[in-house]
């Protein structure tokens, strides 16, 4: 469902999912809940001060254990909630409506 005006199509969280922000160094974690997610981005609600959210770069850690979790950085801040851009792994941010990468077959011999 696209709302808000934007590009992606963005799945909207019936129940609170809690997820972490916590920074590229460690150093510090914030509890959040998700509201909204798509390819390129979420908006989460944050518990707690933003002010460490204005790091360059940040993960959204979607496990307990850590093992499910996506580079960030902030796009906006209204409040307690945040809007947030998913970076790839070449250090782009991820275009709204891009295709997903494709996995090349490997032969062996």
């Amino acid at each position: 469902m696209k709302f808000d005006g934007r590009k992606a199509f963005r799945v909207k969280m019936d129940h609170r999912q809690p997820i972490n922000l916590m920074g590229s160094d460690g150093t510090w974690r914030r509890r959040c809940v998700l509201l909204d997610v798509s390819q390129s981005g979420a908006k989460v609600e944050v518990e707690g001060t933003l002010d460490v959210l204005q790091a360059k770069e940040f993960f959204m850690v979607l496990s307990s254990t850590g093992l499910a979790y996506r580079r960030c950085e902030l796009v906006w801040i209204d409040g307690t909630m945040a809007g947030i851009q998913f970076i790839t792994t070449d250090g782009k941010k991820k275009p709204a409506g891009a295709p997903a990468p494709a996995q090349t077959a490997v032969q062996g011999k």
